[in-house]
């Protein structure tokens, strides 16, 4: 019996799937990797050749409170807030130390790794965060550790509200790393705004709230020190260690703009001018 004739049915074939070019992880980790290799040579430049590293970055801080507190103790019965002196005078200098630490490392990054920039793998924001990352995490440890001393030598017994201090670390960490960047750029293309800068940021042992708080100013120069952001960060970070402080002046909206607009000009100034600071 013969089949009836079938008509032909074209031939399917399965499409295959783009395939999505794969980026190599030396490319996809390269600007990782040179962060990490910056880091290492500042590590060896700025701690391995002095005698002593980072223990010199912990004395002296150290010694700094120290002469703050035998110098206030004579004068005053007590400090502003609780009964330790070294630990109040702690609270207020690691935050300023803090910012002098980060804002200079980053704001010598272009003036140090100007060579570097050389290299097509390093670029500009390579030597910002390398330089940022590198003395952030190393006041950490050293505000870490002075905190530690300070609880076990002067014996002292209170409950830390951590929300509040590190919420002090980051935002002077964004005021730092904005006010850096600015003057990666100005202490690089003008050399007379370093000189310029380094006689600005002296008064700020003064005017910082380091031994202070900012209620026992008068009104008139509470008007004018709360444009200082690092006094709302000393307040900030005391209301972390005594519970009973209050402060009603604080403005981290404030601070925040203080970090982000240097640091959004200063991205501009060296996105801009990139090719003129390799041959400068």
């Amino acid at each position: 019996m013969t089949q009836p004739p079938t008509a032909d049915v074209p031939e399917t074939r399965s499409i295959p799937p783009a395939i999505t070019p794969s980026v190599p992880l030396d490319l996809r980790y390269r600007g990782m990797r040179t962060i990490v290799a910056l880091i290492l040579r500042e590590m060896s430049t700025t701690y391995g050749r002095s005698p002593g590293g980072y223990i010199w970055a912990i004395l002296q801080p150290v010694a700094m409170i120290v002469i703050l507190t035998l110098a206030f103790s004579f004068l005053l019965r007590s400090p502003s807030l609780g009964t330790s002196f070294v630990l109040f005078y702690a609270t207020g200098f690691m935050v300023l130390r803090l910012f002098q630490e980060v804002s200079t490392a980053v704001g010598l990054a272009i003036f140090f790794n100007q060579a570097l920039l050389a290299y097509p793998r390093v670029t500009y924001v390579d030597t910002l965060a390398s330089r940022s990352i590198l003395a952030v995490l190393t006041q950490i440890m050293v505000s870490a550790i002075i905190f530690t001393g300070v609880f076990i030598v002067e014996d002292v017994r209170l409950i830390l509200d951590f929300g509040p201090i590190l919420l002090t670390y980051a935002m002077t960490v964004l005021l730092a790393v904005g006010i850096g960047t600015f003057n990666a750029y100005m202490m690089f293309s003008f050399p007379i705004y370093r000189m310029t800068w380094g006689v600005m940021t002296r008064p700020l042992m003064l005017v910082s709230g380091v031994f202070y708080i900012y209620e026992d100013l008068p009104m008139v120069v509470q008007n004018i020190l709360w444009f200082n952001p690092l006094i709302h960060l000393s307040g900030l970070i005391r209301t972390g260690f005594y519970s009973t402080y209050d402060p009603g002046y604080i403005s981290l909206v404030y601070v925040a703009l203080l970090g982000m607009i240097p640091g959004f000009f200063g991205i501009l100034l060296l996105r801009k001018f990139s090719k003129d600071i390799l041959y400068k």
